[in-house]
């Protein structure tokens, strides 16, 4: 249980263990303490998570359009394309971390060392 004084637009302005004169009582889940206190909501993590799971599908979506040469990388934006490139090497290297049953490790240093290069090649032009 926590105590909260609010301010005249109804937002909490301080936040108290002890009861204090002016108070008003509230629960440790209430939507208001966990905003003062800086928490996400459930439903706001929930949204996140969504964000964070539709990114992740554009970025497929793209690799694949690209892969059956429907869209060419140089037709997006240079930002875009470093933002991509950034995400790509960035996830080729958390999956480094992991055991790839497919391909054996002296490919993937090759094809990570191929990407590297273009990438690098494209941020020059």
């Amino acid at each position: 249980m926590y105590y909260v004084k609010r301010d005249a637009d109804g937002q909490v302005v301080s936040l108290h263990r002890d009861a204090q004169p002016g108070a008003e009582a509230l629960s440790s889940s209430h939507p208001d303490v966990l905003r003062f206190l800086g928490h996400q909501s459930r439903s706001d993590e929930a949204f996140a998570q969504m964000d964070a799971n539709l990114v992740r599908v554009l970025e497929d979506l793209i690799d694949a359009l690209i892969r059956r040469n429907v869209l060419c990388i140089t037709d997006l934006p240079m930002e875009a394309q470093l933002k991509l490139f950034d995400r790509k090497h960035f996830r080729e290297g958390m999956q480094s971390h992991s055991l790839d049953l497919y391909q054996p490790a002296a490919a993937q240093q090759a094809d990570s060392a191929f990407m590297a290069t273009d990438w690098h090649e494209l941020a020059r032009k």
